[in-house]
């Protein structure tokens, strides 16, 4: 038998058969890493053992499932942010605006037994400049041209022009359309020798002018001054057309109106669509857009 003593750290012990017959145990101890692995092993189940007490046993919870809205709960919100939404936009940016006159004819249909032209009012234009000559403006009536008929409050028209353009209910009755053909400081008189309006001692050029087929002849009147911060405005079928020149109550000036009352300016006929298109704003005193 013999001992060897390796020169690492781990020690080996061999028992090697004797020579001759017999079994030939054969016997090895090693002691190599059985220390830190044994060390090591310990560690690690100490560490689960561990990390298993630190931890709660998890916890499973149900998620409730949201309950659905009712059907007709949905369809009040979709119908409140509807109506919403086209109150701001016709308060702010723009309105469809029905208003059954002859006075624009034939640039607007408004006569009686056809359908009535419904047309797009813009409002943003305004926020930032006048009215100028040539522009189809709608606007609140003053005093002299209502009769003394109060426009409805703000709910109640907004429910009657919504009313209007689905033919439900009949427009208020206070609201107006026009062309301008003068502003503050002008003046404005008819008629020259050819029977057209002046301004500022210069002829007009309306080509949107509609005579009913007959002579282009106008109704005269006295030179008018137009205040400051008002406008002139009359209607393309102008011999049937109830405007400035009709509404001057108690002077001739007071049929102008105040910019103030202006709502916005017209551009687009909508309804009926075979008459789709935009409005032309030709500016009379300049003679062009």
């Amino acid at each position: 038998m013999s001992h060897r003593v390796n020169d690492d750290s781990s020690s080996t012990w061999e028992t090697t058969p004797p020579s001759g017959d017999g079994p030939e145990p054969t016997s090895r101890f090693s002691t190599s890493g059985s220390s830190a692995s044994s060390a090591s092993s310990y560690e690690d189940r100490s560490s689960r053992s561990s990390a298993y007490e630190d931890d709660p046993a998890p916890r499973f919870h149900k998620k409730k499932a949201k309950k659905k809205q009712p059907f007709w709960k949905e369809l009040l919100v979709i119908f409140s942010v509807a109506l919403l939404l086209t109150v701001v936009i016709q308060t702010f940016v723009a309105r469809v605006f029905v208003i059954p006159s002859a006075s624009m004819e034939t640039t607007l249909h408004g006569c009686t037994g056809c359908v009535n032209d419904k047309v797009l009012v813009e409002k943003i234009t305004y926020l930032f400049n006048d009215p100028r000559p040539g522009d189809v403006i709608v606007f609140r009536g003053p005093p002299n041209w209502t009769g003394g008929k109060q426009p409805p409050n703000f709910v109640v028209g907004t429910l009657q022009d919504l009313g209007s353009m689905v033919n439900l209910s009949e427009p208020s009755g206070t609201d107006f359309i026009k062309r301008v053909i003068a502003v503050g400081g002008q003046t404005v008189e008819c008629c020259d020798e050819e029977g057209r309006v002046m301004v500022d001692g210069k002829p007009l050029d309306e080509p949107y002018l509609n005579f009913g087929g007959g002579p282009r002849q106008q109704d005269s009147f006295e030179k008018v001054t137009v205040p400051a911060g008002k406008l002139w405005v009359m209607g393309d079928n102008r011999n049937n057309s109830s405007d400035s020149r009709k509404h001057g109550d108690p002077t001739p000036a007071d049929g102008a109106i105040p910019i103030d009352n202006v709502v916005g300016k017209a551009r687009v006929i909508v309804i009926p669509v075979g008459r789709w298109g935009s409005i032309s704003d030709y500016n009379p005193q300049t003679g062009g857009n």
